[in-house]
């Protein structure tokens, strides 16, 4: 073990032979990228299949704290990205990621966030092929950021998006919602809340193998990150130029979520999820999907939450509890900060 400080100071971001050890000791030795070139150099035989095309996403990663019940800020950028590219209907392989380091972070707390993404990598099947690292002066940087692009390939044939969507469409998402967003506002102690939830930050991309397989005719997806389901929806709907009838009594919500929210007047809808997508299909293979997604463990909750329409197009609405009905419009503003 070359490194033998206890914290990063900005000599690890000069550099020299310190940033080299900070480098070498608790990056690349983890991820153990293949060949250490100022670039990666790809090649997979899923590149050779007719009509194959590139997926590419990249994304920033900032939450606090930087570890919380389910997860840590490396866990977020290693699934999130993985589920970017996999809504899309792409196999996800390769990864970069580059940190962020305030001057003063705690080493070993950075080795268990390296562990931990090194650790979904694997079992999401990527490898962290390329990374970056930079050093900022403290109070600069809230503890670590970091940002991962990823790399994946899509099989001919798959064209999923708005543009596929068709009146009638069911709407289906696969567990509980705001889970993260929530797990995060308890965490922080801001408002002396204690809970026994945990977010649900997970990779998709068995979930989206299992609704691709089950429904030929999977219209689209979209991970319900930042704005929660509510901003996805209405994304979708505008793109898609139809509208979108929710039935609030099938909104799978624990009663933890619930309670957060009545507390501090927000909406679940609103709230962010890391290991939640909601997909699109044919309302004659909505059943197949549920069920397929059921058998996993990040599809446990799935459900039909409601349809697609041409009654209203580019809007979303909730059909109550009692009857009445309501738009859930995009989300206006932030109800919460640092949550992905």
């Amino acid at each position: 073990m070359a490194l033998r400080d206890t914290h990063v100071t900005m000599a690890h971001g000069g550099g020299g032979r310190a940033m080299r050890d900070l480098i070498a000791d608790v990056f690349t030795d983890v991820f153990q990228p293949p060949g250490h070139e100022d670039q990666a150099r790809l090649m997979h035989d899923a590149f050779q299949e007719p009509g194959a095309r590139l997926a590419f996403t990249t994304d920033s990663f900032v939450v606090s704290p930087l570890e919380f019940p389910g997860g840590d800020i490396g866990k977020l950028a290693v699934c999130g990205t993985v589920n970017d590219l996999a809504v899309g209907g792409a196999r996800p392989l390769w990864l970069s990621a580059a940190f962020i380091i305030e001057e003063g972070c705690d080493i070993v707390l950075l080795r268990r966030i390296v562990a931990t993404m090194a650790a979904e990598a694997r079992a999401a099947g990527v490898r962290i092929v390329t990374g970056d690292t930079k050093v900022v002066e403290r109070g600069a940087a809230d503890g670590l950021f970091i940002t991962t692009s990823g790399v994946g390939v899509i099989a001919s044939g798959t064209d999923l998006g708005a543009g596929q969507f068709r009146a009638g469409d069911a709407v289906i998402v696969n567990g509980s919602l705001g889970d993260h967003g929530a797990t995060i506002m308890a965490e922080r102690g801001e408002f002396a809340l204690q809970s026994a939830l945990q977010s649900d930050c997970a990779a998709l991309h068995d979930v989206m193998a299992a609704a691709m397989a089950a429904a030929p005719d999977l219209r689209a997806a979209r991970d319900c990150t930042r704005g929660g389901l509510a901003s996805a929806l209405n994304e979708l709907a505008t793109d898609a130029g139809l509208g979108m009838v929710l039935d609030e009594a099938a909104l799978p919500l624990r009663d933890e979520v619930r309670g957060l929210c009545e507390i501090l007047g927000l909406d679940p809808l609103y709230l962010a999820n890391e290991g939640r997508l909601v997909c699109f299909t044919p309302p004659e293979q909505a059943q197949a999907v549920v069920s397929a997604l059921q058998t996993l463990p990040e599809g446990q909750g799935a459900c039909i939450i409601g349809q697609v329409t041409d009654a209203h197009p580019g809007q979303v609405r909730m059909q109550g509890l009692f009857g009445g009905a309501r738009i859930v419009d995009m989300l206006v503003g932030d109800q919460l900060p640092r949550i992905c």
